[in-house]
């Protein structure tokens, strides 16, 4: 159903806004958008009932928190049809923060964070490298983190 939904300029708006704010009360994106509380409440309700809007997400300074190690994992699995076998399994291990299926050289690109090399290297080593159907694993560890954001829309 989203697919034939058409954003309009409010519907727009109020998603940028939250987009640079997701804790922005709908009574100040109102003000800022020139319409009433409701409307922005009934817009939101639709954009979520139809699937656009899903949900809010916290951003988390990891490093802060003692996981300083975010790194990236390019999946190579033995065969495409483990895909959902593989991804299952992921999903239970805390570490893996993000999964992508892609096309190109891996099969699946996830993105891990890890309080430093050594839980790296065991959470590699003991938890996602023994997965029936991945091949093989190649990580790369980002050094800095400088843009991390959802594109606004246009």
């Amino acid at each position: 159903m989203a697919r034939n939904y058409e954003l309009d300029d409010t519907d727009r708006h109020i998603l940028n806004l939250l987009i640079q704010d997701a804790k922005m009360p709908y009574t100040e994106i109102a003000r800022k958008v020139n319409v009433s509380g409701g409307t922005v409440h009934v817009r939101m309700a639709r954009l979520e009932e139809i699937g656009i809007v899903q949900g809010a997400t916290l951003r988390i300074d990891y490093q802060k928190l003692g996981y300083g190690v975010s790194a990236f994992l390019g999946i190579y699995l033995r065969q495409s049809s483990e895909y959902t076998a593989v991804v299952n399994q992921l999903r239970e291990i805390p570490e893996v923060v993000n999964i992508n299926f892609t096309t190109g050289t891996y099969g699946i690109f996830a993105r891990l964070q890890c309080r430093d090399t050594q839980h790296l290297r065991d959470v590699l080593h003991d938890r996602i490298q023994p997965i029936e159907g991945i091949l093989r694993t190649e990580t790369l560890i980002s050094l800095e983190e400088v843009l991390s954001r959802s594109a606004e829309l246009t």
